[in-house]
């Protein structure tokens, strides 16, 4: 995938077209794509875990009775982590690996990939892995951006709003809680620098 400052010049249309069109909106942007996709060199997600990270990032549906059938077995994690939530079925349905986090912010959830395919028209329900293609990765995100209105955050440089968005989907009142706000905060800076 081509990373950085680039996609801006191949993608100028979109990125207008969903208003992400100012040194800082763009910067912010970057910051979150290049840490949701590992600086744009993964467009799914991974979900390869081993038991001790399970029960750290999963302890909701990760204890020492269940955690050894699961760990490092990605398709059998993700049913259980997404069943029967965003628009997903039961953990037996195979929608939680189906509608993985995808693209460059990691859009996931079979309700999230249905509204995707009605606003864009990409046909990422029957063929979720298109958004691992560069083209519907970028426009994915700018979709998730704008439905989002992050615009709003990035407009005041408002770091901590935007990360909650990306990573947690709502705002937070505690202030650097998203996963890896400190790296999501440095790229802010670093993008900073390279557009403003």
């Amino acid at each position: 995938m081509k990373s950085k400052i680039e996609l801006f010049d191949k993608y100028k249309t979109k990125f207008e077209e969903y208003e992400v069109n100012t040194p800082l909106r763009k910067a912010h942007f970057m910051a979150q794509a290049a840490h949701e996709s590992t600086d744009f060199t993964q467009l799914k997600e991974n979900l390869n875990y081993r038991e001790d990270r399970l029960l750290k990032v999963f302890p909701k549906y990760f204890d020492r009775s269940n955690v050894s059938r699961y760990s490092n077995k990605p398709e059998a994690i993700a049913n259980r982590v997404y069943a029967n939530r965003m628009g997903n079925g039961t953990e037996a349905s195979g929608e939680g690996f189906k509608y993985k986090g995808r693209g460059l912010f990691q859009v996931t959830g079979k309700s999230n990939y249905f509204q995707l395919h009605i606003d864009t028209d990409l046909d990422c329900v029957k063929n979720p892995q298109i958004l691992e293609e560069e083209a519907n990765a970028v426009i994915s995100a700018l979709w998730y951006w704008s439905k989002r209105n992050l615009n709003r955050f990035a407009d005041v440089d408002d770091c901590d709003a935007v990360s909650d968005m990306i990573n947690k989907g709502h705002l937070t009142p505690k202030e650097g809680d998203a996963i890896g706000y400190k790296e999501r905060k440095a790229l802010t800076e670093k993008y900073k620098k390279l557009l403003l």
